[in-house]
C-alpha cells in the first residue's frame, strides 16, 4: 500500500465511523466535494499537510490521531 492509498482508506474509515459522507465532511472542513472526491478516488497525488489538517478539523481529530493507524504502520511502499 502506498501513502496515497493509506490516506484515502483512513479518511473513508473515519467518515464511516462518524456516519459522515464526503459532502458533510467538506462542509465541516471548508473543502469542496470535488477536492475530497479527487483525494478519495486517487486523482490527487499530492495532498498537502494543510489539506489533511483541514480534513482532520472536520473530523474533530488531530493530525497525530489521523496518522495513528495501522494503515501507516504496515509496510507503506
Amino acid at each position: 500500500m502506498d501513502i496515497g492509498e493509506a490516506v484515502r482508506l483512513r479518511i473513508l474509515t473515519l467518515c464511516e465511523e462518524r456516519h459522515m459522507n464526503l459532502n458533510r465532511l467538506g462542509h465541516r472542513c471548508g473543502l469542496g466535494y470535488s477536492t475530497l472526491s479527487n483525494i478519495i478516488n486517487g486523482r490527487n497525488h499530492s495532498t498537502t499537510i494543510l489539506t489533511l489538517e483541514r480534513i482532520c478539523e472536520g473530523l474533530d481529530i488531530s493530525l497525530s490521531e489521523f496518522f495513528d493507524s495501522d494503515y501507516f504502520r504496515d509496510g507503506l511502499t
